[in-house]
């Protein structure tokens, strides 16, 4: 693969500390960048799904080494190695000013050689009243959106692919944090706006959860939490108060940083009357040089405490991530609740942190991939009610989640417990 001189002149460009005391140690910084190599190598569950050029990765980065003359060009170099894996799983521990943002309050799909807005985040922006779904992205900071996709700083994976091109497409409209986000848009109806997405006011939660009601059923929103072992005892509290509703809501449309198995399984947990499978892992070993040996494995959920015996709905969306994605289809995969939704954030895999040897940061690595427990992959779930977003005045999602249950519509749910084997099951099983 051709490699293009531009891509550290770039990056050098983009360093904003103006730090050139920060000197780099080359020697080190080759240690710290064969160290990544090779847990890249022995542990990435994906690195041959990928369509990375891994020898490319190597060869490349291997030559800039000695380009790099300040840490936070450091920063970036393990960053946009990072980024030739098209993963929001693999991932620095740290950042600067330069380095790229996690998300923003909309996502674009690809259609037709165009990306347009299909979902914002509408269970977490505050007085947003621009209608902008399915509207097409001309421009990002006043360049032609598919121009920065094609100047993106990775140069071993093909970017006219289209897993690729979106997934770059939404990094590029993440945004660095040093930089403005300003989107030129062409409305459903051909009008031309402009939108800074850094206007747009995302509601801070500061409480690990709330609780409303609505027509006695229990919405039980969990504020990007899931990594808060705290959260347990208060979920459990709050729990113990809701027997006598109509259903609970669990909505997971706010948990983008995901969480821990702890507290998902403690969550679930409360909800079943006998030990089930909610997910399955595919990890491998590897010693040495001796080769790496596949294993598959089965995690199961184990019944705590006082079970909430009566219809559970979950809520997902594009900001559901990792963790909560892990939640979500545990729930459905023991079959204790109907999830709606949209698509989540593919955030595919568990991640295992490790260390460099000479940096005080390290970096996160996919070491198993997680898989509902039909076989499917968790980044490739669909919620069996899929809601398309087609308005930003109405929460379209919650409004279905509640006609479920109020039983406006013909679906059953788990409302009860076989009391013959204990197994938790759908009526029209």
């Amino acid at each position: 693969m051709k490699i293009k001189l531009t891509f550290f002149i770039c990056f050098i460009g983009v360093n904003v500390f103006g730090q050139t005391s920060n000197t780099v140690d080359s020697y080190k910084l080759n240690q710290d960048f064969g160290k990544i190599i090779q847990d890249l190598s022995n542990n990435y569950i994906y690195l041959n799904d990928k369509k990375t050029d891994f020898n490319c990765v190597k060869e490349t980065y291997s030559k800039y080494i000695s380009k790099v003359k300040t840490n936070q060009e450091s920063v970036l170099f393990f960053e946009y190695l990072l980024n030739e894996f098209y993963d929001g799983h693999l991932l620095l521990n740290t950042k600067t000013k330069a380095s790229f943002r996690l998300h923003s309050p909309v996502y674009v799909k690809l259609r037709n050689n165009s990306f347009c807005i299909e979902n914002i985040w509408f269970s977490q922006l505050e007085k947003f009243g621009k209608n902008i779904l399915n509207a097409e992205v001309l421009r990002f900071n006043g360049k032609d959106l598919n121009s920065a996709i094609d100047d993106f700083p990775v140069q071993c994976v093909n970017k006219q692919i289209p897993e690729v091109r979106e997934w770059i497409a939404n990094k590029i409209i993440a945004g660095r944090y040093n930089e403005a986000r300003m989107l030129t848009l062409q409305l459903a109806d051909d009008r031309r706006i402009s939108l800074n997405l850094d206007e747009i006011e995302v509601r801070k939660d500061n409480k690990l959860f709330s609780v409303t009601k609505k027509n006695d059923i229990a919405i039980i929103r969990i504020n990007n939490s899931l990594g808060n072992n705290n959260l347990i005892k208060r979920f459990d509290r709050a729990l113990d108060q809701l027997t006598d509703t109509k259903g609970i809501i669990l909505d997971l449309r706010n948990t983008i940083s995901g969480g821990n198995t702890y507290v998902a399984r403690a969550i679930m947990s409360r909800f079943i009357e006998t030990e089930l499978p909610y997910q399955k892992h595919i990890s491998k070993e590897k010693y040495g040089n001796n080769p790496a040996i596949s294993k598959r494995w089965v995690e199961y959920v184990m019944p705590r405490g006082k079970q909430y015996k009566k219809p559970v709905v979950v809520l997902v969306g594009r900001w559901t991530g990792s963790m909560g994605e892990g939640l979500a289809i545990g729930l459905d995969g023991m079959q204790r609740a109907t999830i709606v939704g949209s698509e989540m954030g593919k955030l595919a895999g568990s991640i295992v942190n490790y260390s460099f040897n000479n940096r005080n940061y390290g970096y996160s690595i996919t070491t198993d991939k997680i898989l509902h427990v039909n076989g499917e992959a968790r980044e490739n779930f669909v919620p069996k009610h899929l809601v398309t977003q087609q308005s930003i005045l109405n929460d379209d999602v919650l409004i279905k989640a509640l006609n479920l249950i109020k039983g406006k519509e013909n679906e059953n749910f788990v409302t009860n417990v076989k009391s013959g084997n204990r197994i938790v099951s759908k009526l029209n099983k």
